[in-house]
C-alpha cells in the first residue's frame, strides 16, 4: 500500500481538511442513483434477505428457550420504535433549525441478548454457522423444531468447534454470548477502547477475552491469524462478511411492518430519512440495504461517525475505501464512542453501498455526550455515547440546501418526512457507568 500524500489528497478532496482538523463535517454524495441501478454494486438481493429472515424464524423456538427474555417476541430479536417529540423540540431550540416531519427513535439499543444493533448481525452469523455444522453432521433438517438445539446433545456437538471475532465491544458481546450459549469455544479479541464492563460480561458468560493495547484493526488481524492456524475455528469477519451484512438487512422488512402498524406512509411525497452510526460499516450498511430494499428511492440513509474516527466518510469520499485509514491523514482514532472507534472502513460495504447512501457526517465526542444527557432529560431514554451519533442527522439534512435542492425536496415534501434516528447501543450499560455518562453530558 503506497503512502498517502496528504497535501495532494486535500487539494483533490477539500473536505479531507475538515476531517484532519477534527471539525464537524457533512458530505452528501452526488453519485447516488436509483435503487435499481445502485443495487447492482452489492451482489446481493431481496432473495438473500428473505433467506436470512427465514433462517431467523427457524431459530426462534430455540432462542425462546435459550433466552427467555425473547419469549415476548416469540424468539424474534426485535426493538421498538418510539416518537421523540420532546427531543425534536429540544434539538430545534439547540440548533435554531426546524426539523420538518416526524422524529422517531429505533431502539436497537435495547435489543435482547446483547443490548445493541450487533444482536442482529452478530447473532445471525453464529446461528448461520451453527445450522451449517449441524446439518452437515446430519443432526438437523430445515423442517425440524429448532428448540431441540437447546440440549446437552447439541452443546456437546458444538463444543468441538471454535468461533473467533475481533471487536471494539458490542459485536463481541453478541457473538460471544450467543456462541457460548450454543456450546462453542469462543474467543473475542478486544481492542484497547473496549469498555471494561463489556469484557467482564463476556467472561461471566464463559467467553475467552483476549485484550490488546491497540485499536480495532489490530484486534481483528490477530483474531484472523489465530483462526487460520486452527481448522476447527470459524472467524467472523466484521469487515467483509456478507452473512453478517444480511443479518442486519432483515431489519428493513421489520421496520416496514412497524411503520405500517403506526400508519406511517413512505413514498415519493413522504420520504424516509434514516440516520445510522457507523464504525467499520457492516451494521449500518446492512440495515441501509434492508431499508432500501423495502422503500427503494423513497428511503434516504445517512451515516454518522465520530470526528476522531471518520473512516467510512474518508473511504467513500476519496474513493480509496479500505486503502486509506484515518491514521494515514494524522487522525488518532481515539473516541468515547467505542463501537465506532474504527480507523479503516470495510471495503466491501464502502463499494457495495457507494451509490445507495445519501450522505456522511462527523460529530464530536462532547456533542454525543451533550445529546445523551438531553435525550435522557427529555425522553428518559438512556443510550451509550456512540448511539447518539445519528441524533444530529435531521439538523444536518435541514441545513444542507445544496442536497435538498439536488434531491428535489420542497417544503411540502419535507413536511411529510419521517426521520428515524437508529439508536445502536446502551441497553446493557451498568447503572454506575451510565451515571458517569449522564454527568459528563450535563457538565458540558
Amino acid at each position: 500500500m503506497s503512502a498517502i500524500n496528504v497535501k495532494e489528497l486535500t487539494a483533490k478532496f477539500p473536505k479531507v481538511s475538515e476531517l484532519i482538523e477534527l471539525k464537524e463535517s457533512s458530505w452528501f454524495n452526488p453519485e447516488i442513483t436509483t435503487f435499481d441501478e445502485a443495487v447492482k454494486d452489492v451482489g446481493l438481493d431481496a432473495a438473500n434477505i428473505k433467506d436470512a429472515s427465514d433462517r431467523l424464524k427457524r431459530f426462534a423456538p430455540y432462542l425462546c428457550k435459550a433466552f427467555p427474555e425473547t419469549a415476548v417476541t416469540k424468539g424474534i430479536i426485535e426493538s421498538e420504535i418510539i416518537s421523540i417529540d420532546n427531543m425534536k423540540k429540544a434539538l430545534e431550540e439547540k440548533f435554531g433549525t426546524k426539523i420538518t416531519g416526524k422524529l422517531l427513535l429505533k431502539k436497537d439499543s435495547h435489543l435482547p441478548i446483547s443490548g445493541s444493533i450487533k444482536a442482529r448481525g452478530g447473532i445471525y452469523e453464529v446461528l448461520f454457522h451453527a445450522e451449517e455444522l449441524a446439518m452437515k453432521a446430519g443432526l438437523l433438517k430445515p423442517e425440524d423444531d429448532y428448540s431441540k438445539l437447546f440440549s446437552e446433545e447439541f452443546k456437546n456437538f458444538f463444543k468441538n468447534y471454535k468461533i473467533a471475532v475481533g471487536s471494539t465491544g458490542n459485536l463481541g458481546l453478541s457473538i460471544g454470548i450467543m456462541s457460548a450459549k450454543l456450546g462453542f469455544n469462543v474467543s473475542v479479541h478486544m481492542s484497547a477502547d473496549a469498555r471494561e464492563w463489556k469484557k467482564k460480561k463476556l467472561r461471566a458468560n464463559g467467553v475467552n477475552v483476549v485484550e490488546y493495547q491497540n485499536d480495532y484493526s489490530v484486534a481483528v488481524a490477530q483474531g484472523r491469524e489465530e483462526a487460520k492456524k486452527d481448522p476447527s475455528c470459524f472467524f467472523i469477519d466484521d469487515e467483509n462478511s456478507k452473512t453478517l451484512f444480511l443479518g442486519y438487512s432483515v431489519a428493513g422488512e421489520r421496520l416496514k411492518n412497524q411503520l405500517d402498524n403506526m400508519g406511517i406512509i413512505v413514498d415519493k411525497e413522504h420520504p424516509l430519512f434514516v440516520y445510522l452510526p457507523c464504525g467499520v460499516g457492516g451494521g449500518p450498511g446492512g440495515v441501509a440495504f434492508g431499508v432500501k430494499n423495502q422503500y427503494k428511492d423513497n428511503a434516504h440513509c445517512i451515516f454518522a461517525e465520530p470526528t476522531h474516527s471518520p473512516c467510512m466518510y474518508l473511504g467513500v469520499y476519496t474513493g480509496l475505501h479500505e486503502k486509506i485509514s484515518v491514521q494515514d491523514i494524522g487522525i488518532d482514532n481515539v473516541t468515547a464512542a467505542d463501537g465506532l472507534a474504527v480507523g479503516r472502513p470495510s471495503g466491501f460495504v464502502g463499494r457495495a453501498m457507494h451509490r445507495l447512501i445519501d450522505g456522511y457526517y462527523t460529530i464530536s465526542d462532547d456533542e454525543m455526550y451533550r445529546l445523551l444527557a438531553l435525550l435522557n432529560k427529555k425522553e428518559n431514554v438512556k443510550l451509550e455515547p456512540s448511539a447518539l451519533a445519528g441524533m444530529e442527522g435531521p439538523i444536518r439534512v435541514a441545513q444542507n440546501e445544496e442536497y435538498l435542492k439536488r434531491m428535489g425536496f420542497d417544503e411540502k415534501t419535507l413536511a411529510n418526512a419521517t426521520h428515524i434516528v437508529w439508536a445502536t447501543g446502551g441497553g446493557m450499560v451498568p447503572a454506575e457507568e451510565m451515571t458517569k455518562y449522564l454527568e459528563k453530558g450535563a457538565s458540558l
